[in-house]
């Protein structure tokens, strides 16, 4: 190293991110025997899901273990359990980040809270990682900064007019009686659920109808979870469902919003809109380390790397790889090792306490899927 490069910190390895991707993959890191690296996050360990709605809990259920051990869905680390931890089935996003955050004291992980991320830059062998404080070095980075932060706000034409549901901090804040909310996917069943319940009129659109789908992969299907609770007297009475009816446009006219479908039918509230469209991720943030596919999302090597920045890897919800779409934590959770591997192997490091990983679905050669949609 230079002179002017040796003043700044250097690490192996700088995780962005420290929710559930970021934390997880660095558990993974230490089990492949690296321990010269960082984790980095803007606000603090679990801060995305401790700014969940206050009544939002996880479709997928928590459970300590089983007979052939098989971890809980929403573990990040082995020998840890959400459910074991904090004693419920489906944690809020505030009682996650509580585990999170054990997960992290417990392993001891190096995390850098409140330092935000401004840029990175490949300079020779290795990166420049820009804050707003001052500059590190890395040989590699790991890009998990998630995407509940990062919400799609654009979704139509005057969407703006709509709040966002990953802005609001309790269903119970909502003022009003007549809701209208667009997206039908889990957050907006999520939110006409809570507001039904209060004895709230919910008027649910969604361009598809997902309460309907046939596939049994999460991540186009609605969990049971949901479909239960869609079945609740009070949902049935007070939500109503409008399929295959995409929003065209949000206007406001004096105190009133005025919803229109594509198929010309108006719709009216008082109240602003509710958007539950989604997230633009935080890999639109990095979007000049990555190709990118057809659907948007980056393409990745078979190791989660960068196609065209070696030594850029991308851990999280925005992993996909063919058809597979690896959006919930139990999924995107089997890359961790496969990303730890790769770098313990250019570290020349032997990594042989990532085979443990075997025993809850981690694979660490190749891509194992057991259909096109479904990773398991």
């Amino acid at each position: 190293m230079s002179g002017a490069e040796s003043s700044e910190t250097f690490y192996d390895v700088a995780i962005v991110g420290a929710g559930a991707a970021g934390v997880g993959a660095a558990v993974a890191l230490r089990h492949a025997g690296i321990e010269n690296f960082v984790v980095l996050d803007r606000h603090t360990v679990g801060a995305s899901f401790a700014s969940w709605p206050a009544e939002t809990r996880f479709i997928t259920p928590s459970y300590p273990t089983n007979s052939i051990g098989m971890l809980d869905l929403n573990s990040i680390a082995i020998g840890t359990s959400p459910a074991f931890s904090l004693e419920v089935e489906h944690p809020t996003g505030e009682e996650y980040a509580i585990y999170l955050r054990a997960v992290a004291h417990f392993f001891e992980l190096p995390v850098r809270q409140d330092t935000d991320v401004m840029q990175i830059a490949k300079v020779g062998d290795g990166f420049r990682i820009d804050t707003a404080d001052e500059n590190l070095q890395a040989r590699h980075v790991i890009w998990a900064a998630g995407e509940f932060q990062y919400p799609l706000l654009n979704g139509f034409v005057g969407s703006q007019l709509c709040r966002h549901t990953a802005t609001i901090a309790s269903y119970g804040e909502l003022d009003g009686d007549d809701f209208i909310v667009v997206g039908g996917y889990e957050s907006g069943v999520d939110v006409a659920y809570h507001l039904a319940c209060r004895d709230k009129r919910v008027r649910l659109f969604d361009k598809d109808c997902p309460w309907e789908e046939e596939s049994s992969d999460p991540s186009v299907a609605l969990s049971p979870f949901t479909l239960e609770r869609m079945r609740e007297d009070w949902f049935v009475e007070q939500v109503e469902l409008f399929p295959h009816t995409p929003i065209e446009s949000v206007t406001r006219v004096d105190d009133m919003y005025e919803v229109t479908a594509r198929d010309g039918h108006r719709f009216e509230t008082r109240v602003p809109p509710l958007w539950a469209g989604g997230f633009e991720g935080s890999h639109k943030l990095v979007a000049d380390l990555f190709e990118r596919r057809d659907d948007g999302f980056p393409l990745l090597s078979e190791h989660d790397e960068s196609t065209i920045v070696p030594g850029v890897f991308l851990c999280g919800p925005a992993v996909r790889h063919d058809n597979s779409v690896f959006c919930f934590i139990y999924k995107y959770r089997q890359r961790f090792a496969v990303v730890a591997k790769a770098i313990a192997t250019s570290l020349g490091l032997p990594a042989e306490d990532l085979e443990e990983y075997r025993n809850w679905g981690m694979y660490l050669d190749d891509l194992s899927y057991c259909g096109e949609e479904c990773v398991c």
